[in-house]
């Protein structure tokens, strides 16, 4: 089941003796958490009444007979096993299958006569659902499968970060434009937990008014990267200063100028092929690229059109050869990497009326 699923039944009343936790999502696994133990524990039995093994430490046949064993100090319980892959067995042979079956024997013992009153949560957080991880997290579930109550913390999907970023900003009365949601957003690399810890400190930061590019990147770790997207903005709208301004908070932020280079040619190269498709318009542009599987935000949609704006496309083509040279002058021996960048912004970003 979902997250939002699991959340839905325990405001119904329903609580299952066990349940296993899959995923390494962290945002929805502490509400699902902090919801569990609110349903199943009473505020003056939370002290006494839960408790945690991790079964890195501890097996999970005495883990399962900690639970099935009466607490004289609290007649409700949460036994939380956390780092639960650590009870899978290591075989991946026919074997391996005996020895996995035979280990979670105890708890598919346990679950045919579970103990009143408690419940017992198997939480595993190591593993994603993508990539290399897949593998071990379904042969984890395998080895739990006897638990039937199974609750999945995938990563947000972008959409879903920015529909969570826009919900806390209006919970949290934070004042946030599109602009700087795109860069909040980006410095966080639409993660769930970070962006409900950055947006709480942004609440605080602001009291009230409203959140600037500036305030996303004094306060947000990592957020250099949002003064790339800056950069990258103006020079897009082929304005000068700003693009200098940018260019002084990436160098004395140390950042790592073939980065941003990077950035910048795709958002030309980008902007060439919306040009030469016809395409007219923001909308226009997300829709089609992303009917092409390139999945871009509204805001990245509004620069893309901004640079088509500013730049013909004798100066696109012209543009990505600039960054190109700028790029092999920052590989030379010993560049001055400010100097480069600077004679690039100058050449791309001319005086007005030129």
């Amino acid at each position: 089941m979902t997250p939002e699923q699991f959340l839905d039944r325990l405001k119904r009343g329903g609580l299952e003796p066990a349940y296993l936790f899959l995923g390494a999502e962290a945002y929805n696994r502490e509400r699902a958490r902090r919801a569990l133990i609110e349903a199943a524990l009473a505020p003056e039995e939370r002290e006494t009444g839960f408790t945690r093994h991790d079964l890195d430490q501890v097996s999970l046949a005495a883990a399962v007979d900690d639970a099935r064993s009466l607490s004289l100090f609290a007649a409700r319980r949460v036994i939380w096993l956390a780092r639960a892959e650590a009870a899978v067995p290591k075989g991946k042979s026919g074997d391996g299958d005996e020895e996995a079956s035979s280990g979670s024997l105890p708890l598919e013992e346990y679950l045919r006569d579970p103990a009143p009153g408690t419940v017992l949560v198997i939480e595993t957080a190591r593993y994603d659902f993508e990539g290399e991880d897949k593998a071990k997290l379904e042969r984890v579930r395998q080895f739990f499968s006897v638990v039937p109550a199974q609750v999945e913390f995938r990563r947000f999907t972008p959409e879903a970060a920015r529909a969570l970023a826009q919900n806390l900003a209006r919970a949290m009365e934070v004042k946030l434009g599109l602009a700087e949601l795109a860069l909040l957003l980006e410095a966080t690399g639409h993660e769930a937990s970070r962006i409900a810890a950055e947006m709480e400190k942004l609440s605080l930061f602001a009291n009230g008014r409203k959140i600037e590019a500036e305030d996303i990147a004094a306060l947000v770790p990592d957020a250099q990267s949002t003064t790339i997207f800056a950069l990258v903005a103006a020079l897009g709208r082929g304005d000068r200063a700003k693009a200098l301004e940018s260019l002084d908070t990436l160098t004395r932020a140390g950042e790592y100028m073939p980065l941003a280079l990077a950035f910048l040619a795709t958002q030309f190269r980008m902007a060439l092929a919306a040009r030469e498709a016809g395409m007219r318009g923001a909308s226009e542009i997300q829709a089609r690229f992303e009917r092409t599987g390139t999945r871009i935000w509204p805001q990245r949609a509004r620069q893309i059109s901004e640079t088509i704006q500013a730049f013909p496309q004798a100066r696109l083509e012209g543009a990505l050869a600039k960054v190109f040279e700028a790029d092999r002058a920052l590989r030379d021996a010993h560049p001055d990497d400010r100097i480069v960048m600077e004679n690039m912004i100058f050449e791309l970003c001319p005086p007005a009326g030129r």
